[in-house]
């Protein structure tokens, strides 16, 4: 299968560049390691199981032995010996070298299993499946980038080629690279599916070697997807799983969670919290979320056929779908998200954050019927941050960058209030 580009790989090897070592996480099947071998020069595999027991044993005798090999020296699902972390650490302080290591690996280690965090040696990157982008579904005709940079950018007339059966199966196959290979639409779904057998019979219970019930990982994912994109609290959630597994405590509950997050199956949105009105008043939950919106499809059992005559679940499902490309797109930015909903309705789906300070409010909505309420809002929640300044002439918020409206549409286009519509097939970096 010929090599997608992917968006992390300039960032990789501005890293290598930086710093003495580079640690890839993400969830399996995402690419990592197909990403990083690109680059590196020599590969070792910690869970081939031709070779995994003697590593294990070089390991836990003199763990530098399997440091050498030419640089940048790949160092497959490392987690799978913890000690190599801080082996690593000790050989960058020892060569002084730029670009020697790469980490990869599927789940978040303990902190109690290193010595040393890595600061300064060891840089941190995140990966997600593919974006629209990445997959060539998205023909890129918008540049997030570019439109931070540039607030007058002409975006009219950009149109995507993505239909609305189109973008539904995308979210269903979901941005795992080995469904992007030749095969049936049927033989690309069952790939989430798969996904979501394997960290539910096998990876909930191996992550930190603790004995969990596949058939309440199940349930849990589930309940998961049927609160996607909500502000769902955990009780209500709870609720939902004990009404098949009557019994199951908050702590269980918990346990579990903790447990695909370390795994990176899933990943909340946190809330913002601008001071511009009571803190009393803004919504503090997190939003549900998973890395990839199939991951939802497979819990829940749908498809592409039964979302097409759904579109409300699919407007949930949707919306995961942009959130994972908006991390895509915005890591060179030094991108993160949160979303902001108060009781009185107001709302913006997502604020994405930059590094630098700027910062854009952004609703998703699938149909053109949607659209002016969700720039509505958006001009709303930027009135109020205008008002708060003028209150407070001492300590002033910045004003929103860009205010989006990410759609499921064709035409991208420049309302007149300065609201920006774009398809989501259209969009990039």
């Amino acid at each position: 299968m010929k090599y997608l580009n992917r968006i992390v790989d300039k960032q990789l090897s501005l890293r290598l560049e930086a710093f003495g070592a580079v640690q890839i996480k993400g969830p399996k099947w995402c690419g990592k390691t197909t990403t990083a071998q690109r680059q590196a020069k020599s590969v070792i595999k910690m869970q081939d199981p031709d070779t995994r027991e003697g590593y294990l044993a070089t390991a836990r005798t003199k763990p530098s032995l399997l440091l050498k090999g030419e640089i940048p020296r790949l160092i497959d699902e490392w987690q799978v010996a913890p000690v190599l972390w801080d082996a690593v650490r000790h050989a960058v302080d020892e060569r002084q070298l730029k670009g020697q290591f790469i980490l990869t690996g599927s789940t978040v280690i303990d902190d109690k299993e290193i010595m040393h965090t890595g600061t300064g040696r060891i840089s941190q990157m995140n990966m997600y499946p593919m974006s629209l982008y990445e997959s060539k579904e998205s023909n890129g005709q918008v540049s997030l980038k570019e439109m931070f940079d540039n607030k007058d950018l002409d975006i009219d007339g950009a149109n995507s080629e993505l239909s609305l059966e189109q973008l539904i199966f995308a979210a269903c196959r979901g941005g795992w690279p080995a469904s992007l290979s030749n095969m049936s639409d049927d033989a690309k779904l069952l790939i989430a599916k798969d996904y979501v057998n394997i960290i539910c019979e096998e990876d909930i219970s191996r992550v930190d070697n603790i004995n969990r019930n596949p058939a309440l990982a199940r349930l849990i994912l589930r309940s998961y997807a049927r609160n996607i994109s909500m502000l769902a609290k955990k009780t209500s959630m709870l609720a939902d799983v004990s009404t098949e597994m009557e019994g199951t405590a908050m702590s269980t509950f918990n346990e579990y969670v903790a447990a695909l997050e370390k795994l990176f199956v899933i990943e909340d949105i946190m809330a913002w919290n601008p001071s511009i009105r009571s803190k009393t008043v803004i919504r503090t939950g997190n939003k549900r979320c998973f890395v990839d919106p199939s991951i939802a499809v497979a819990a829940l059992g749908t498809s592409p056929g039964n979302l097409e005559l759904d579109l409300k679940t699919f407007g949930f499902i949707y919306e995961c779908l942009c959130l994972r490309d908006l991390k895509t797109y915005s890591q060179s930015l030094g991108g993160r998200l949160s979303y902001y909903h108060d009781r009185y309705g107001l709302e913006a789906d997502a604020v994405l954050h930059l590094d630098d300070g700027r910062y854009a409010l952004i609703e998703f909505k699938l149909g053109s019927r949607d659209i002016e309420t969700g720039a509505d809002h958006l001009l709303e929640l930027k009135n109020l941050v205008q008002k708060r300044n003028e209150k407070d002439k001492q300590t002033q918020m910045r004003l929103p960058d860009l205010l989006i409206v990410l759609t499921g549409g064709k035409i991208a286009y420049t309302r007149e209030d300065g609201v920006k519509v774009i398809p989501v097939g259209c969009l990039k970096d």
